[in-house]
């Protein structure tokens, strides 16, 4: 596998001042793994409607795990960053792909453009029109808070499927490599979820697999919006006590995109160091709390779904 070949491939995504071990990220991707171990052991002997919640809390966290890695930490060799953030406990999606796709969306100037954004919710004309009216009812309730975490996950897993099944029968550029080693990592946590820990792989797909996606849908939901200037797309959502550590602070997205390669660790006292100034970039695309987004937003669509210009000019 090339990670292992390139284990101490020098990572060039470094910031300034870098130490050469980030500690408090190892020491978070241990509680991430050695937990998800734990609860997983524990499945027969404590009662699914804690542990099955516990195991999708850190399913989730291990994704916001996995966005720290493939932006360059917590150490200065690329292949070993992306050992921590490989091994696949949420299945559904390859390491590799993500990375390459969240790498490409931040391309800050392409934001919420529905086909130079790989992280954009917003459609073309075209893709709009060319849909079932099912379809887009279906697209449009997605536009909610509540259905984005409800239809939301097996949705974009499908369609995310659907595309990665055509980019390997293309013959796309890394696609069949990425999957099959993927495929073969999900190998060992699947015989650790079935025959070790007794769990129903079903139990793990619905209890666990989707739930972990409902909560990551929470911080992707309305941190983007299709407005002319590139940062007053970005949004801030303030105040989050269990979803702040839980996204790694990613929720103070704005500051995400204009320091990338920022330590989650020192997200907070760096944006109330900038706050004032990242409040006039993105033109006070402020939310205080998650409620406050669920409030704005749980029946009400953020946006509309086809790109308000169609395409973001270039």
């Amino acid at each position: 596998m090339t990670i292992f070949a390139n284990l101490l491939t020098p990572e060039p995504s470094r910031y300034a001042n870098a130490p050469r071990m980030e500690w408090p990220t190892v020491l978070l991707a241990v509680v991430i793994y050695g937990g998800w171990c734990a609860f997983t052991w524990a499945y027969a002997s404590i009662p699914a409607w804690l542990g099955l919640p516990v195991l999708a809390i850190l399913v989730a966290w291990h994704g916001s795990l996995q966005h720290e890695v493939l932006h360059g930490h917590p150490t200065r060799w690329r292949g070993l960053n992306d050992l921590i953030g490989i091994f696949p406990i949420s299945l559904w999606i390859p390491y590799t792909r993500y990375k390459r796709l969240h790498l490409k969306h931040h391309n800050n100037e392409r934001l919420t453009d529905p086909i130079d954004d790989p992280e954009s919710y917003y459609l073309t004309a075209e893709k709009w029109a060319s849909m079932s009216p099912p379809m887009r009812a279906l697209w449009r309730f997605d536009q909610t808070l509540l259905g984005r975490v409800t239809i939301g996950p097996p949705l974009h897993i499908l369609m995310y499927w659907v595309g990665e099944w055509q980019a390997v029968w293309r013959g796309d550029a890394g696609a069949r490599a990425a999957w099959l080693e993927h495929l073969l990592w999900c190998v060992p946590v699947i015989w650790w979820i079935t025959d070790i820990c007794d769990m129903p792989f079903w139990v793990y797909l619905v209890g666990v697999m989707l739930p972990s996606k409902s909560l990551g849908s929470v911080r992707s939901f309305a941190e983007h919006r299709a407005l002319p200037n590139v940062h007053e797309r970005i949004a801030i959502v303030e105040g989050s006590w269990f979803f702040g550590p839980l996204f790694l602070f990613n929720n103070l997205h704005v500051l995400h995109h204009d320091e990338p390669l920022m330590p989650w660790y020192a997200y907070l006292p760096r944006y109330r160091e900038r706050r004032e100034e990242l409040l006039r970039l993105n033109n006070g695309l402020l939310y205080r709390t998650y409620f406050d987004v669920a409030r704005r937003y749980l029946l009400k669509p953020h946006d509309v779904t086809v790109h308000p210009t169609g395409r973001v000019p270039l």
